[in-house]
């Protein structure tokens, strides 16, 4: 099986997953627990790690400016313990998906049997320098098939994610430089000042991450690729797809085929419904 297979997988399953970042019922579900928004992205995806520090949250999340995540970690741990907040989390994850696909996708054969897929492919995850898909792997499996299904996704999602971090870090790639090469590959379609500001690096660390890009040759004076700057961010996509290959081949690929195909509509409902957009 071809590494592009793992990208093509990511791509397609990650709106039903990715939601959870922007959906105003998670807003809520963390308010509920005296947790404001900003605070309740980093205390809830960090949370099946426990009540760790900031500096695990920095370093596994990666791309946001350290004191960003300060503001947040660990006080979050004094208003909720990390269990309370990984219930509210599944729990904002079952409304909004409900409200997002409808009861006849959130009922039917087809959901039942891509999540049961998709719990398989994780069975194929080694928790191996993957700290952030560890902590998350250790939680219990929900019983109804739509969480099954957001459970799997969010598992797959942060086993490649790991493994992004991993080949970034070998590309000698920072994380404000991480940022400036993803806006580069979107080619315009993503504002700059998105994520500068909600990663939240100050100017002058901004420009000089730029900066440093430009001395590699990887970014022209417009902040795009140079062919060398293009070729070394796909090293870093190609070595990230390689990395997360694993529960694509237990799978197959006519079984992948099929649950891209399956879960393709329910992602593309998620995005026109405005699934990814909003909150974070």
């Amino acid at each position: 099986m071809e590494a592009i297979v793992a990208r093509k997988m990511w791509r397609t399953l990650e709106p039903v997953h990715a939601m959870i970042y922007f959906t105003p019922r998670a807003t809520e579900a963390y308010d509920a627990l005296g947790i404001p928004r900003r605070t309740g992205y980093f205390a809830s995806r960090s949370a099946p790690m426990g009540a760790v520090a900031a500096e695990v949250v920095t370093a596994t999340f990666f791309n946001f400016n350290p004191t960003v995540v300060e503001a947040a970690i660990p006080a979050a741990w004094d208003v909720a313990s990390p269990e309370a907040i990984v219930a509210a989390r599944f729990s904002a994850a079952d409304v909004a998906l409900r409200e997002l696909l409808g009861d006849e996708v959130v009922t039917s054969p087809e959901l039942a049997w891509a999540a049961a897929t998709a719990r398989k492919a994780t069975e194929a995850c080694d928790t191996a320098g993957r700290p952030l898909y560890a902590g998350h792997v250790g939680l219990d499996w929900p019983d109804e098939p739509l969480l099954v299904l957001w459970h799997a996704l969010t598992l797959l999602r942060e086993y490649r994610g790991d493994g992004h971090v991993a080949a970034l870090l070998l590309a000698d790639v920072s994380p404000c430089e991480a940022l400036h090469t993803h806006i580069a590959a979107a080619e315009g379609i993503l504002p700059p000042d998105v994520l500068k500001r909600t990663r939240g690096w100050p100017e002058d660390e901004w420009q000089t991450a730029a900066d440093d890009l430009r001395t590699r040759g990887w970014l022209d004076a417009d902040g795009g690729f140079t062919d060398t700057g293009r070729a070394a961010r796909e090293q870093v996509e190609d070595a990230t797809d390689a990395a997360a290959l694993a529960p694509w081949e237990a799978l197959g690929e006519e079984t992948c085929d099929r649950l891209r195909a399956t879960i393709r509509p329910w992602s593309r409902t998620i995005v026109d419904g405005g699934g990814l957009t909003g909150n974070r």
